[in-house]
């Protein structure tokens, strides 16, 4: 996995419908916008072969990801973060529910 070929230890994960949030140690060695760049590149090719309908998807113009991600180097909190990440769809469930009403 190109994660481990880099050193890039996944601290967190949340994968939704339509979404996914990751917390991410990268090393300094390593660039970020090329990590990011490969880890959604190849995500998507392995995606749009594995489930060709995707494609079919109009409001997508054959795009997967969205072209930004958010970078902290220092200042936040870890642990916050972490926190986010791991329960942002309960809160997204919740939110929907108080938009309902």
């Amino acid at each position: 996995m190109y994660s481990e070929w880099k050193s890039v230890e996944i601290e967190e994960m949340n994968i939704q419908k339509d979404h996914v949030h990751l917390v991410v140690s990268i090393p300094p060695k390593v660039s970020v916008s090329e990590y990011m760049g490969v880890i959604k590149g190849k995500t998507a090719i392995k995606m749009f072969k594995s489930y060709p309908q995707l494609k079919k998807k109009p409001y997508w113009v054959n795009h997967f990801w969205a072209p930004g991600y958010f970078v902290n180097t220092i200042g936040m909190d870890k642990d916050v973060i972490k926190r986010y990440v791991k329960y942002q769809e309960k809160e997204e469930q919740q939110n929907q529910n108080f938009s309902l009403f």
